[in-house]
């Protein structure tokens, strides 16, 4: 019996004074898995004290979307376009950074793809 673990974790963290969301991805995300995170995701970004929030995303487990997952994360990225100062995506492979640069098209913000998590907080961070 093989186990197909995914979706998303998603929290808030703090490196000295700054705080920023945590996001984490893993396996082959589902339209389901947006369903579940959309409320928390929402939730996070009302409790942010900055108009701005800065955001990592870890995509260093992450395989993919359905088709459906890829709509959901689209439109929620649409929808709240204008709430980030920062994202700084980690992962490890080539389509990742293409996605990074995608985002920058339909985010206010500053994006950037990362290999190394400590490098992608610093830039967060500075």
């Amino acid at each position: 019996m093989t186990t197909n673990t995914h979706g998303l974790s998603i929290g808030i963290e703090r490196t000295n004074n700054t705080f920023y969301v945590h996001i984490k991805a893993v396996g082959k995300l589902t339209h389901s898995d947006y369903e579940a995170i959309t409320p928390m995701f929402e939730a996070a970004l009302a409790e942010a004290k900055e108009p701005k929030v800065k955001t990592l995303i870890d995509a260093t487990a992450l395989r993919g979307w359905d088709l459906h997952a890829a709509w959901d994360d689209f439109r929620l990225g649409l929808r709240h376009s204008n709430e980030f100062e920062k994202i700084a995506l980690v992962g490890h492979k080539d389509w990742q950074a293409v996605c990074t640069k995608m985002f920058s098209w339909f985010i206010s913000g500053e994006t950037k793809f990362f290999t190394n998590k400590t490098a992608a907080i610093k830039w967060l961070l500075a």
